[in-house]
């Protein structure tokens, strides 16, 4: 029997290894739906080779000249997720990808949640600002939860059968970016061409800045931690340059417990959408070189002082998160249009996080949608406003 699904973002980095997972294997599935924002061009590509039932274009503009070229394809066009919903997808399906990046994604993601058995969620930005409002969606309406991001995959494998209470600490492992080697002198001036040339993984330009900063770590252990419900401060990151370990699991009983891949996006997607069936990729073989040279390192806050952000975070969502998420956003976009310097980024966050008004938010948690989305308007605001007044 066919599987069901649909992506939310298949134009983007994730959506396109989804894609082309299908793709390979396009007997095992029907295509309900693909999605894009502006890239029609891609997703017209997609959907004939996919022959999806629906698409959605996100942006307005190009919905209203480009939606003809797929209903010529016998294809329904909407303008959002909701508008499919109550259109075309009455029933649930199987398996939704949530692939849209940053908060965009954020209202799709939640829509999507009663139209699914399970959900494969790659946007840590719905899932750190707004984790109890998804939780409450995936319980009422018995939809599984599947994170996709590498790491997160693997803590997920790592306890399935184990008791969150057995573990005793959790090793992230991060890359440590394209600056890995540099003194930290040298950061001053580093142009965002060169942030972005992430040294293993084939990434957009904002996460690949994020992985520089290391800041994408906090990000993953702060995801980690609402979706496992494990105590923050059993999270360590570690450096591992070659990005082959994706996390290690200590439990209480003396197990240690390692999950290890090839730098590849499919992998963790392959597995969430196959779950238990046991179907085979095609991957490379196992480097015994690379096993032997695991090289785990301990973190130099001093080249990474995003690291201490940790220290700010709770084991409960709360608003802060919004604000930490929206403010980085912000400094990054600025940093690729050389408004600010690489090193500002993180100076410049931890004056937005310790203002009074935002930092006090840790004790506030969201209660819906408007309540993220509004402060992050008025974070990006704040920073941009701020990044000016030091400019001058």
């Amino acid at each position: 029997m066919k599987k069901k699904i649909g992506i939310l973002g298949s134009t983007g980095s994730i959506g396109e290894n989804t894609v082309s997972i299908i793709k390979n294997n396009i007997k095992d599935f029907d295509v309900y739906f693909l999605s894009t924002n502006k890239n029609v061009k891609k997703l017209l590509k997609q959907s004939i080779i996919l022959k999806p039932k629906s698409v959605i274009i996100f942006d307005y503009k190009k919905y209203i000249k480009n939606k003809k070229k797929f209903i010529n394809k016998k294809i329904k066009v909407f303008n959002s997720f909701n508008e499919l919903k109550k259109k075309s997808l009455t029933k649930k399906i199987d398996y939704i990808m949530c692939a849209i990046t940053g908060l965009a994604g954020l209202d799709s993601t939640m829509d999507c949640i009663d139209k699914t058995k399970s959900v494969a969620i790659a946007n840590k930005e719905s899932i750190i600002c707004a984790w109890g409002l998804i939780e409450k969606k995936l319980i009422k309406n018995k939809t599984k939860f599947i994170p996709v991001d590498s790491e997160h995959f693997s803590i997920w494998s790592l306890l399935q059968h184990e008791s969150i209470y057995n573990v005793e600490k959790v090793f992230i492992t991060a890359s440590g970016g394209p600056f890995l080697n540099y003194k930290l002198n040298k950061l001053k001036n580093v142009k965002p061409k060169d942030a972005i040339k992430h040294p293993n993984w084939s990434m957009g330009k904002k996460i690949s800045i994020d992985s520089a900063t290391l800041m994408n770590k906090v990000f993953e252990v702060i995801e980690a931690q609402r979706i496992f419900k494990i105590d923050i401060n059993k999270f360590e990151i570690l450096i591992h340059p070659s990005s082959y370990i994706h996390s290690i699991v200590k439990f209480n009983n003396g197990q240690i417990k390692i999950l290890a891949h090839d730098t590849d996006m499919k992998i963790p997607i392959f597995n969430s959408i196959y779950q238990e069936n046991f179907k085979k990729i095609n991957t490379k073989k196992v480097n015994i070189n690379l096993l032997n040279n695991l090289n785990l390192i301990k973190i130099n806050l001093y080249k990474y002082p995003s690291i201490k952000i940790l220290k700010k975070i709770n084991n409960i969502n709360s608003l802060f998160e919004t604000v930490l998420i929206s403010a980085n956003d912000e400094l990054v976009e600025l940093y690729i249009h050389n408004k600010i310097k690489f090193l500002q980024i993180n100076k410049i966050l931890l004056k937005i996080l310790n203002n009074k008004k935002y930092s006090n938010l840790i004790k506030k948690k969201p209660k819906k949608i408007s309540d993220i989305i509004n402060l992050s308007k008025e974070v990006r605001l704040k920073t941009r406003n701020l990044c000016i007044q030091l400019r001058k």
